[in-house]
């Protein structure tokens, strides 16, 4: 009987191979760096969830404050 092929994916930060399955505990990244380099990306806005824009400051939710 033959085994599955192990899949592998590239790291998003990096581009190494991966092989997707317990053995790669940080996947889709190589190692905990990658994933830390990536989280910080989102933390600066550096990627970003593309959307509409709120017509001004009243109009959007995460910038309103309650009294």
């Amino acid at each position: 009987m033959s085994e599955t092929p192990v899949r592998q994916v590239k790291c998003p930060t990096c581009a190494t191979l991966v092989a997707w399955g317990p053995q790669s505990p940080h996947r889709p990244f190589c190692s905990e760096r990658c994933r830390l380099i990536d989280l910080g990306a989102w933390a600066k806005d550096e990627y970003r969830i593309a959307g509409e824009q709120p017509l001004d400051e009243d109009a959007d939710p995460l910038l309103r404050r309650n009294p």
